[in-house]
């Protein structure tokens, strides 16, 4: 008889029948092989990642403000008085550590999307904590970035509580192998971090629909906050977003790295930020071991180096299709 626990704790031995990648395994066989150390600027500071994108014409959120020392803090609220939203970050975070949503403001006072309120000293405490290294890689000084606040098109705002919902994909020499979308809860506060409470959703790679969801590692069909059905949403302009993530990984020249968009109603697709070591946790999103996806790409690889940007999509879309392991439920 199987105890209560056995559904989630999984020995090695079932997590590889399973095609699970762990931390190690990502690691020593995809990351650290195809992602040269002196690469790795180019990902981590997220300036350098929206110039590289811009010159490749692709759309990023607009810069309103990049903040680098106490004197532009000061200076700050003085030069975003026209613009009621906006997104603050820092330059060199991950995990969305740091990252601050402004909705809109209330007299002198600023509106999280969760309807939390902070007070114009709050937000240059915040940005000092930035230009201190609180939330940024390594613990180094930093800068904060303040960009236009995406407006999501309207077919996701249904799925997402009062912040626009992030697409992450992963992808292995040019090769998309897996995506989700990630979703905004209350509990978030606005921000798609799985971390924070948001959810993951999968993507079938192949039609850009929803086809599955996970809530704090339990399998969801509706939001928890909304009541409203995440499966089964076409995200808009899909073929578009496989382009602009084959397109990160020529411009980064990374052979494992995650690419996240945003998809705004008015701008189309925008290209958020690019990651060398992206999480794992899409693979709980989509119900399937991403060695599942990993192994056929890198046989493909081996026979077609050179293969186009648009080939790369096209075998991603008739191989690497949505199915699922009723052990990741």
């Amino acid at each position: 008889m199987k105890r209560w626990w056995h559904r989630w704790f999984r020995t090695p031995k079932e997590l590889r029948a399973m095609g699970v990648v762990g931390i190690n395994m990502r690691n020593a066989r995809f990351l650290l092989p195809n992602n040269p150390r002196k690469l790795y600027q180019r990902v981590d500071n997220k300036l350098q990642t929206k110039a590289l994108a811009e010159a490749r014409g692709l759309e990023v959120p607009l810069t309103y403000l990049v903040v680098t020392s106490p004197h532009d803090v000061a200076r700050m609220e003085k030069k975003l008085l026209e613009h009621e939203s906006f997104v603050m970050k820092p330059a060199r975070g991950s995990g969305g550590k740091g990252v601050l949503v402004i909705d809109h403001r209330d007299g002198d006072c600023y509106v999280k999307p969760s309807g939390t309120r902070l007070t114009g000293a709050e937000l240059r405490h915040h940005a000092e904590n930035i230009l201190a290294g609180l939330f940024s890689l390594g613990g180094n000084r930093d800068h904060a970035l303040i960009e236009y606040r995406v407006t999501p098109a309207t077919v996701l705002t249904d799925i997402s509580f009062q912040g626009a919902p992030d697409i992450r994909i992963v992808m292995l020499h040019g090769y998309p192998v897996m995506a989700m979308l990630r979703a905004a809860t209350k509990e978030s506060d606005g921000r798609a971090n799985l971390h924070q409470g948001a959810i993951g959703i999968g993507i079938d790679l192949a039609t850009g629909i929803t086809v599955r969801a996970v809530h704090h590692g339990a399998m969801v069909n509706m939001h928890p906050d909304l009541k409203s059905p995440l499966i089964g949403v076409k995200i808009p302009y899909w073929d578009k977003i496989l382009e602009i993530a084959v397109t990160c990984h020529e411009m980064t020249e990374l052979g494992y790295l995650g690419v996240d968009l945003m998809v705004d109603e008015v701008k189309g697709p925008l290209m958020i930020e690019v990651n060398a070591r992206p999480g794992l946790a899409i693979q709980m999103a989509n119900g399937v071991g991403m060695m599942k996806r990993l192994l056929p790409v890198v046989e493909r690889n081996k026979q077609f180096p050179k293969e186009s940007g648009a080939d790369r999509i096209a075998f991603s879309q008739k191989h690497l299709a949505a199915h699922f392991d009723p052990a990741l439920v």
